[in-house]
This record gives C-alpha cells, structure tokens and sequence, in this order.
C-alpha cells in the first residue's frame, strides 16, 4: 500500500524507478488505497515567458526558441517562405490590370478615330477625292500649316484694326475681306469665314489645299491662315489693290477710259490661262465671275476665291452636285442635270467675255424679263446679228476696224461657251489658243461653219442630245459669229462619280 501524503522526492523515485522525475502536487487527502487519485488531482498550471518571446509570439506570429547555448531566438520562417509567392502574385495582378487599361484605351481611341472618319466620310464623297484634305484631320505642325505659316488671330486682328468696317475690302458668300498690314510691312488680304456657315471649315481647308498646291501668276497667293482650331477661321492672301474686274465694268470703279478694248483682251487671255492651269491640275474651279478676277495695278489678273473649286480625277466624266455658283454663271446643264464638269467653267468664263464686251453685270432685274440674265441677252443679240446693240459704244467698235475684228471674234468665242450642250462648248485650252490668236490677228480663215443655235430650256438634255434647236439667224455682215465648234471626239471610257452633295 502507497504511504500516506505527502510523498517526498525520494520515495517518489523508489515507486516510478524508470520514469523521469515528475512532481505532482498531493491532493489534499488524508489517506487513500487509490494511488491513481494522486494523478487526477486538480492543477493550476501558470507560465511566466520573457518580454522578447511574448513580442516574438503574438506580434510577429513567430516561435520562441532557445539553442544549446540557452540563447533565444524569434523563428519566423514559415512566413518568410510565403513571402516571394505573395510577390509574385501581386506583380501577376498588376500587370492584369494594366493589360486591360491599354486595351480600355486603344478601344476608346479607335472608337474616336472611327467617330472623326465617318464625320469626315461625309465631306469626302462630296466630289470624287476633292476633300482629301478632310482626311488630314491635323496637319499643323510648329508654325506651318499644309506648308504655309499660320497667323495668330491677334496678330490678323492688329493687323486690320479689329477688322475695321472701313478696311473691308469687299464680301461674298463665305465672307468679308479685309485690308491689312503684317508686322513685318506686307499689305494683305484677310478673309473672314462666317461663323454662320456651317460648311465654313470644309470651304477653309478646300481654299488651303488648291492654293498650297497650285502655283501660276495669276493665281491669288495664300501667305497663311489660322489654325483650322482657331476660334474664327482667316486666310491671308496677297493684297491686290486695283479691285475686281466687276468694280471696273460696271461698279464704282467704271470708267470706259481707263479699260479699254487692249486692256480687256489682256485681261480674257490671263483669265482663260488660270483657269486653263487649274484644268491641267484637275481642278474645276467652279465660281467664275468678275467679282472674282482681281486686277493689280498693271491691270494684271488674279482669279481668287477657291471655296468652291473642286478637284475633278481626269478619269471621270463628271461629279454629280447639287448646283452652287452665283446667278448669271451657273451652267445650265449642270444647274438642271447636278452634272459639274470642267465645261462649267467655260460656261461662266462665257459670261464673263460678254461683260468685258458689254459692260453690263451677269444678273440685272431691270432689264427685261427675257433679259435679266446676260448670257440670255447675248445669244439672243448675237442670232438676231444685234451685236452692235450689245457691245460698249465707248470701246470704238463702230470707229477702230481693228477694235470691232477681235471684238466680233471674241463675241462668236463667247457664243460658242454659252452652248446649252456642253459637248458644243470648247476647252479652256481651245479658248486660251483662240483668245491668243485673236489678240495677234493671225486668226484662221477657213474655220466658219454654220451651227444649230440651242437655247431655251427645252435645249438642255442631259444625255447630251439637244430636243430642239432653234432656227438659224439671217444673213447679215455678222454671220461669221453664228461659227461652231466642231463636233469633240468620241470621249474615251472613263468612270462616273455620282455624289450628291450641297
């Protein structure tokens, strides 16, 4: 039997001789035949550690050890071996999420792009590649715009003094023209797009691209404009001082004596050289009149005014348009069939040689109703051998033989221009040869041919096919002006745009 508690050390050896020593406290018994119950005794077990292993344990998570050397140590290894993967997991995670940002972007961007292309899409299908320049959204690059300079709209507003009304030089449909001066002492032109019109930046860059492109004498210069992001839309041109063609026929400027007959020819061959230059470049230039013919002070010309020129591919028969122009120059068979080819321009250029024969304006409501137009006015004078009616008695015509010779011939040209078929209308390189041969009085002598007069609305067929010619005028001394174009060669095959466009 078990001695009675407390057992000392020794005697708890002598009954657990194999085990390592193991203190137990005594249950409070005073004598028991159950030695187990000495097991089963309650215990209150209390722990005291170091400050350091506390820290090491529930700061860092780690265990508290000590060495053979009962030196303590912190070992936190296990976290230290996830610390690579937790890295590479957040560097895999960022460039996720970089990736999708880029590709938010390039989508945003392309989704833009294809915004401004179809916007762009619109202008360009105008007229068969004449608004290429609406593909570049964004030439300007430093100081230059499709090679050009460009002008702050402060430096152009010193320039005119605030566009002073008394420096506007004259105002057509896309705008007013000022007079101005540059810092640097050139004179200059400075138009002002209207902020009304809507299509005023297609107009600006189509004036910029046929000016910047095209280079002859007497074609008006572009010196810059403003950047097409500019809050008004200006074009700087070469200031030409001796005003328009129109101002001097028939404007404020008229005055018989200081534009006669030499002069006037001059100025039709020069006129008809631009517009001949402009065809060679394919380009129809598309508002031929006299308020667009300026004359510098040696009365040399400069055809101005591109807003509604049009680049025209020499492998097409025509653009289909809705008609634009001023009243008095518009083509018919382009007005009444939306076909715009370069005969257009002799259609109006036509007009215009009957001005410089007349000295009457394109459109005039107080003359009579069959004669408000002047190319009506002309062809009737002309096929009832009224010419002398038509033509400014102060031009000589009845007193100067010489006079009255070039202006008969230029009035059969300018009848020849005017044919409703524009197949019957010469080239401009055809009227440039004539004119020159005019004005040096080595005109052919077997070139008269009798021709059917086409007029009238009922004249005009947009296949080229004329329903009803009117009869031919009587003989009289001015029948050689009732001469024809001969019949144009077959045109070869060539490919039709039709775009309908305002």
């Amino acid at each position: 039997m078990p001695p009675p508690c407390p057992l000392n050390l020794d005697q708890m050896l002598t009954y657990l001789p194999d085990c390592s020593v193991l203190p137990l406290p005594c249950k409070n018994l005073t004598y028991t035949s159950d030695f187990s119950s000495f097991l089963c005794g309650e215990v209150d077990i209390e722990v005291h550690v170091s400050g350091d292993c506390d820290k090491c344990y529930n700061r860092k998570g780690g265990q508290c050890q000590v060495d053979g050397n009962n030196t303590f140590h912190c070992h936190i290894g296990h976290i230290e071996d996830r610390q690579p993967n937790l890295w590479f997991g957040l560097g895999i995670g960022g460039l996720l999420i970089g990736l999708i940002c880029c590709l938010i972007i390039i989508w945003r961007q392309r989704k833009q792009h294809n915004k401004h292309k179809h916007a762009s899409s619109n202008v360009q299908l105008q007229s068969a590649n004449s608004d290429r320049i609406v593909r570049n959204t964004d030439l300007e690059s430093g100081m230059a715009y499709f090679g050009i300079p460009i002008f702050s709209y402060e430096e152009l507003e010193n320039a005119t003094n605030n566009f002073d009304h008394s420096r506007e030089l004259g105002s057509g449909g896309f705008g007013n023209v000022y007079h101005g001066k540059l810092r640097d002492g050139r004179e200059v032109a400075v138009k002002r797009l209207y902020d009304h019109n809507y299509r005023r930046i297609e107009q600006f860059m189509n004036e910029v691209n046929i000016l910047t492109r095209l280079r002859h004498r007497n074609l008006v210069s572009l010196y810059g404009c403003t950047s097409r992001h500019c809050r008004e839309l200006l074009l700087v041109y070469e200031y030409i001082p001796n005003g328009t063609l129109s101002y001097h026929l028939h404007g404020e400027l008229a005055n018989c004596s200081l534009l006669p007959w030499p002069i006037r020819i001059k100025i039709a061959i020069e006129t008809a050289s631009a517009l001949a230059y402009l065809h060679a470049s394919d380009t129809i230039h598309r508002d031929v009149k006299t308020n667009n013919i300026l004359l510098k002070n040696d009365f040399c010309v400069k055809v101005a005014d591109f807003g509604l020129s049009r680049l025209f591919p020499n492998d097409v028969t025509h653009v289909s348009t809705a008609p634009q122009g001023t009243a008095g120059y518009v083509d018919p068979e382009y007005y009444y069939c939306y076909q715009l080819t370069n005969k257009s321009d002799v259609y109006s250029f036509g007009v215009v040689l009957i001005e410089l024969i007349s000295s009457l304006p394109a459109v005039d409501i107080t003359r009579g109703k069959d004669e408000i137009n002047l190319a009506d006015l002309a062809m009737n004078k002309i096929q009832n051998s009224a010419l002398r009616e038509l033509v400014d008695p102060c031009l000589g015509f009845e007193l100067d033989s010489e006079v009255r010779r070039m202006i008969v011939s230029v009035a059969e040209l300018a009848f020849q221009c005017l044919q409703r078929d524009k197949e019957l209308r010469p080239s401009m390189d055809e009227v440039l040869r004539i004119l020159r041969r005019i004005e040096s009085g080595k005109e052919e002598e077997n070139h008269v041919e009798e021709v059917e007069i086409h007029g009238g609305v009922n004249g005009i067929s947009c296949s080229g096919l004329v329903l009803s010619p009117s009869p031919l005028s009587p003989d009289s001394d001015e029948s050689i002006l009732l001469k024809s174009t001969k019949s144009l060669p077959p045109a070869t095959k060539a490919r039709t745009i039709n775009v309908i466009s305002t």
